[in-house]
């Protein structure tokens, strides 16, 4: 964000945002910030000429919508829409919060339909018809000498007919480019538009005071420019297109239910609450929850419990290529498609708070969070411009002392290193080309939070997974009940089920969900507590009982390697027979335990101060594409894989050996992970910084990968944390610095190769579009550089190749992978656990 304004913001300002189409490059962005600082009352103005919009903090007290928008139009740039928090006077009614996806697509002028084709706008008719002149003076300049004849005289100075058609070309050309630089020249602007109206005017006020016609050169300019201007703003529209693709997912209109009928109404009219109808092929719009499904004909559907309604495409949000079943009670998403079928969706997100809207909204923002490399070309380019018009002044007046030129020759040498002195080109490459990485990140079903954090993910060297959830499914299941003493293994069932029922870890669901699939009954259960990173204790039927890691019993004061089995009529039950050597006598500590954690097996013991009741074994599958993107990842570049668990040792062994990680760290409370984060931060630090030079970047780091909520403190403490299966989670929404929007780890190797790709291509652009600014710069005292070759080179060719190259990173996709490989692959892992 930018301040335009020494005061401290107000405590609750009102906010507005303003839609300017043709704010489509840095330079215009100067200038509206320029005006926007004689605004009183104005705390903040975020300005993204990527997007052509102006997001604008104030006190409403001191200022109004209308004022605002009348600074941006002193700029020289007329306001299209607008939407804020207070009632705007230069577009539609205000709403609270974000837009919708659609309300935001109508009010973004890269959306906007009555919007005319850039080559046949007012202002390419112009150009087309300033090009049509400066062709007949060349004509008649250098081919039909015998035609060119004295028109007239203009300050003593003949007039020739290719003057005149020169002139005629400036006149209508120059119009857009002197009107630009009238404004900065207003706004105190040393921008593009200033330098080539000083070009332009100086060619002429050359002309005049040496006697030498440079009407030639002026309308070079002025047609040149224009077309340039053109080329930027069509190559400007191709990076606003793919924004505009995520605008245009959520459909404008809604069928609900309301007093028994079907009404068809905006988006932006439907409330939580509504009953909204879908059709087979239509968008879901706005977020909510199944709650029926009927035939085409209105009957309703009969089928079981839980069988699918219908198949929704959720590859617009989650990225998920094959659509999923949704049945009475699964979540939908605002821009989803229903692909069989007929829905009937419960809102539960108004239009600006679904899922959808809040991914445009971020997107959009995620412009404001500047990259190391756009800080430096924006300090770079504060010198840039300055030193260059400086280097033109002194090689105008130098040149006919120091090379014997003409003053005419030197006022063209001027006027060319005045045209390269914007650098235009320079200071968008890497906007254009964080936009274009993010926008094809979302809608791919990655969301990326800033440019500073897709920078980061490409240059991580370390990737930290957490395991549940993560490398595995996250879905667990109790596999073994080993009772002990007097117990059954309903008995066991029914003592974990009191004490995990209050438990909100993963490990106790998957007990409490054995329990009822048992039928077990109920214990009455009193002071609960959370024994974090042990277990659980609780008082079961006035009795104090626990429930947790071997640890756990064993500072308790048991002695672990010598426990009884549990029989049925005196007889060992086979579960202990098969895990005792010794009849009815279990060692826990070095046989039971240990073998069920080398399965990959995560074990809780239950009990109370006095007696061992059981034993739970409790597996988590290990997902089948997890092998596959820890190798991705190695083959792209990451040098080290990290697991981070809560989990044994045994167990993390177990599942680390099956993945494929370099390394993991066991037995980890939630601060622990953070430590973990930290070290293996210091030593990425202290790494080879030669490294990190060949790869263009002074900082690596460790990206986190986890889902949002349990390993928060590890992803907010990493370089990059990294939200796994964020689609509908607020809180990973709003945390996270990149959310993976679908439950699909698969996703981060392509979201690593777009980051490092995309850091590469930002460095591509600086280089090249600096490089050859400065080499025609060198050239022009020489008379190498012709004016036109400054103009197509250095400004419009350089802004179309940077643009173009950064386009380049929507043709990244995440890999596809055949089910069929996938499928073995899982039939290995099962077959290892």
């Amino acid at each position: 964000m930018t301040s335009t304004d020494d005061n401290p913001p107000d405590p609750d300002p009102a906010v507005a945002e303003f839609s300017v189409p043709e704010m489509d490059c840095p330079s215009c962005a100067g200038k509206v910030e320029n005006a926007l600082g004689g605004v009183d009352g104005i705390s903040e103005a975020d300005l993204r000429p990527t997007t052509g919009s102006v997001s604008v903090a104030y006190d409403a007290e001191n200022t109004t919508d209308a004022e605002i928008a009348g600074a941006i139009e002193g700029a020289g740039y007329a306001v299209a829409d607008s939407a804020g928090d207070s009632a705007p006077t230069t577009g539609g009614e205000a709403g609270a919060g974000a837009p919708s996806a659609g309300a935001a697509a109508s009010a973004n002028p890269s959306n906007a339909d009555e919007s005319p084709a850039i080559w046949t706008s007012s202002r390419g008719i112009k150009t087309g018809i300033s090009g049509v002149f400066l062709a007949l003076g060349l004509l008649f300049e250098f081919f039909l000498h015998g035609a060119n004849v004295q028109v007239g005289t203009l300050v003593g100075t003949d007039l020739f007919l290719a003057d005149v058609l020169f002139l005629v070309a400036v006149a209508v050309g120059g119009q857009e480019i002197l009107r630009g630089g009238y404004y900065s020249a207003k706004l105190r602007n040393l921008d593009i538009d200033f330098l080539m109206s000083a070009a332009i005017v100086g060619a002429l006020l050359a002309s005049l005071a040496f006697g030498e016609a440079l009407y030639f050169e002026a309308a070079t300019l002025a047609f040149l420019f224009s077309v340039a201007e053109l080329l930027e703003t069509a190559s400007m529209d191709r990076a606003r297109n793919s924004l505009r693709e995520l605008m245009d997912l959520s459909p404008d209109e809604a069928t609900v239910r309301r007093d028994g009928e079907r009404v068809t109404v905006p988006v932006e009219a439907v409330d939580v609450g509504d009953v909204v109808l879908v059709k087979p092929g239509e968008k879901i719009p706005t977020d909510g929850t199944v709650v029926n499904g009927e035939s085409s004909d209105g009957s309703e559907i009969p089928r079981a419990n839980g069988e699918p309604v219908s198949a929704v495409n959720q590859a617009p949000i989650t990225g998920e290529s094959v659509p999923v079943d949704k049945t009475d009670g699964d979540e939908v998403y605002a821009g989803t498609i229903n692909e069989g079928g007929y829905l009937e969706v419960s809102v539960t997100a108004a239009a600006g708070d679904d899922t959808l809207s809040r991914i445009v909204a971020m997107v959009e923002d995620a412009q404001a969070n500047k990259t190391e490399r756009e800080q430096f070309v924006e300090r770079f380019a504060d010198y840039y411009t300055p030193v260059v018009v400086a280097f033109a002044i002194v090689v105008t007046l130098a040149s006919p002392a120091v090379l014997g030129t003409t003053w005419p020759t030197a006022v063209v040498y001027g006027l060319t290193l005045l045209v390269l002195a914007c650098p235009c080109a320079f200071v968008i490459s890497t906007p254009v080309s964080v936009v274009s990485g993010i926008t094809s990140a979302a809608k791919n079903g990655v969301l990326v939070k800033g440019g500073n954090h897709l920078e980061a993910m490409g240059a991580v060297d370390v990737v930290a997974l957490d395991k549940t959830g993560t490398l595995t499914k996250g879905e667990l299941t109790v596999t073994d009940v080993v009772p002990l003493s007097d117990n059954t293994e309903d008995d066991v069932l029914r003592c974990a089920r009191g004490l995990e029922r209050r438990s909100e870890h993963p490990i106790g669901e998957a007990i409490v969900d054995a329990a009822d699939e048992a039928g077990v009954a109920e214990r009455e259960v009193a002071d609960f507590e959370s024994l974090t990173g042990k277990g659980v204790r609780a008082d079961l039927d006035g009795t104090t009982h626990f429930a947790g890691k071997p640890g756990l019993f064993d500072d308790l004061g048991f002695d672990l390697s010598h426990v009884h089995a549990a029989t049925d009529g005196g007889v060992v039950t086979q579960t202990a027979r098969d895990l005792c050597d010794r009849n009815n006598c279990l060692d826990l500590l070095e046989e039971t335990v240990p073998e069920l954690q080398a399965e990959g097996k995560t074990v809780v013991l239950v009990g109370t101060a006095d007696e061992l009741e059981g034993v739970i074994a409790v597996a988590d599958e290990i997902r089948p594409d997890a092998n596959r993107t820890i190798q991705r990842l190695r083959d792209l570049g990451v040098e080290r894989t990290v697991m981070l668990t809560g989990d044994n040792a045994r167990t993390a062994t177990a599942i680390a050996e099956q993945v494929g990680v370099d390394d993991y760290r066991a037995e980890l409370l939630p601060e622990e992970k953070v430590a973990a984060i930290e070290e293996l931060m210091d030593d990425h630090d202290d790494g080879d910084e030669q490294r990190m030079a060949d790869r263009g970047t002074t900082t690596g780091g460790v990206a986190m990968v986890g889902d949002g909520i349990n390993d928060a403190p590890a992803l907010a403490t990493a370089t990059v944390g990294v939200a796994m299966g964020a689609a509908g989670t607020d809180t990973a929404l709003e945390t996270a610095d990149i959310a993976l929007m679908g439950d699909d780890i698969a996703k981060l190797p392509y979201l690593y190769e777009l980051a490092h790709d995309a850091n590469g291509v930002i460095r591509q652009n600086i280089w090249a579009s600096l490089g050859i600014k400065a080499a025609l710069a060198v050239g022009v005292p020489f008379g190498l550089v012709p004016i036109w070759l400054a103009v197509l080179a250095g400004d419009a060719g350089m802004t179309v190749g940077v643009t173009g190259n950064a386009m380049r990173l929507s043709r990244i996709e995440p890999e596809s992978v055949d089910p069929n490989t996938v499928d073995r692959e899982s039939e290995q892992i099962d077959t290892a656990q």
